[in-house]
């Protein structure tokens, strides 16, 4: 049972793109491990920007920067 944690920023990711992920997603283990889509289990977990950083800073102070 094939299980994948999607982590994404929370800018407005839309209904839709989430559902492309878990599409996505799925049909990835699908082809690469040959794993069952009924038994492939997709989460994706939204991030506050508050609470993500790279290079040592945190990723809303980067895009107050753009």
């Amino acid at each position: 049972m094939p299980y994948i944690n999607i982590k994404v920023t929370d800018e407005n990711v839309t209904k839709e793109q989430k559902r492309e992920l878990i599409h996505g997603a799925t049909k990835l283990v699908v082809d690469v491990l040959g794993k069952d889509p009924r038994t492939t289990h997709v989460v994706i977990d939204e991030v506050n920007i508050d609470n993500w950083g790279v290079n040592s800073t945190m990723y809303s102070e980067i895009i107050k920067e753009k």
